[in-house]
């Protein structure tokens, strides 16, 4: 939604659901919100360099490996070759 001009860089904000990390066996959720946050991206973007920040890493891991959050918001930069997403506070 907000994009700057002129710079080829653009931002935008994503809602991402996860709850097909409910079908993955506790012990692997987490790991498997990872990949679904990579494949969501991938697939709305059209990007395969995908950058996730370590504060969306460390809210994903917060309660462990066997309950990460059902949703998360993320804001992508979209850079000349690859994406970057961070946390939406």
């Amino acid at each position: 939604m907000g994009e700057e001009k002129g710079t080829g860089v653009t931002e935008r904000i994503y809602t991402i659901p996860l709850r097909a990390v409910k079908k993955a066996p506790r012990w692997k959720r987490s790991n498997r919100a990872i990949a679904l946050i990579r494949e969501y991206l991938k697939q709305h973007t059209k990007y395969e360099d995908i950058v996730l920040d370590a504060a969306l890493n460390e809210k994903i891991w917060e309660r462990g490996s066997e309950k990460p959050p059902s949703k998360i918001r993320v804001r992508i930069i979209e850079e000349e070759d690859r994406i970057k997403a961070e946390l939406v506070e």
